[in-house]
């Protein structure tokens, strides 16, 4: 089962934040054994065949069984820890939870037992003159000196939808966001 959630690493164990209505956190809270698996997007890995298109990512998948964190002063420091995750310096800048938003809030945490990881760069994959190739060796070398057959980076800022034309429902990304809460995820706004 997937489920995502926001999460922060701190040494060697993970805080996970959610509902206390979430079956997933509650199994996990109650000490179920459990993978975790983060993955960023890093780039989009152009070529000219549609067979060679690659993402460069990372990737972790971690187990072990987590507890319920019952102390105010852990689920402060874990929300603020979440806080520093998502956007840095942003622990400061907003306020922390009330005693009401704490105990409605579940946050676990989850110590690591093992791991594994898988990272991806680089650019498209590609074939020499000199390799057997059955399509023909030519077709697997670069497009053109524009870069269209390089990585893609992906930015890790959300950016803001804008109609395109007024009246219509259509958006278009645009621009880089302008107000604090366009940073954490997009949403439609008004032109």
């Amino acid at each position: 089962m997937v489920t995502p959630m926001t999460y922060a690493r701190v040494d060697e164990q993970l805080y996970l934040h959610g509902s206390p209505a979430n079956r997933t956190l509650r199994l996990i809270a109650d000490g179920a054994e459990a993978c975790v698996t983060v993955t960023l997007l890093d780039a989009l890995v152009l070529a000219r065949a549609a067979f060679h298109h690659s993402m460069n990512y990372r990737c972790v998948m971690l187990y072990g069984t987590g507890t319920v964190v019952e102390d105010d002063a852990e689920k402060l420091a874990a929300s603020a820890a979440l806080l520093e995750h998502m956007a840095a310096g942003r622990s400061a800048d907003a306020r922390m939870p009330s005693q009401l938003e704490l105990r409605s809030t579940l946050i676990v945490r989850f110590a690591i037992d093992e791991g594994s990881a898988k990272v991806r760069t680089g650019g498209r994959w590609t074939r020499t003159r000199t390799s057997p190739c059955p399509f023909g060796p030519d077709r697997f070398h670069s497009i053109s000196s524009r870069g269209r057959a390089s990585p893609s980076p992906i930015s890790p800022t959300a950016r803001r939808y804008r109609r395109t034309q007024p009246g219509t429902r259509r958006a278009a990304l645009s621009g880089t966001p302008t107000r604090t809460s366009d940073v954490h995820g997009t949403r439609r706004v008004p032109p």
